[in-house]
């Protein structure tokens, strides 16, 4: 006596499934293939990022790295320049931005 659900029964999907199901393992692919080049990536980056210690980066490059770490801080120079006016952050930036490039040198 066997019942019904102790038997195992062969499930085929049909066409329209097996497409599904191939393209759910091609994306699965993918992600794997990316997962494993960004790690690849940060790892190579990882080392170059410790070995320059800043100090060589471009400005443009160091700023990205400020505002990333510091969000907030970025948002409230915002709201600074955004209260400011554009005629006064215009005037800062022409006495500013010559002090910012002579540092970078």
């Amino acid at each position: 006596m066997t019942s019904p659900l102790s038997t195992p029964t062969e499930l085929r999907p049909t066409a329209e499934q097996q497409r599904v199901l191939e393209r759910i393992e091609q994306q699965r692919e993918r992600l794997r293939a990316r997962r494993a080049a960004r790690v690849q990536l940060l790892a190579m980056a990882g080392g170059h990022e410790r070995a320059a210690g800043g100090m060589d980066e471009s400005l443009a490059l160091r700023a990205v790295g400020f505002a990333r770490e510091h969000p907030l801080a970025l948002a409230a120079l915002a709201g600074v320049a955004i209260a400011a006016g554009p005629h006064k952050l215009m005037r800062w930036v022409g006495v500013v931005l010559p002090l910012l490039l002579r540092l970078g040198r």
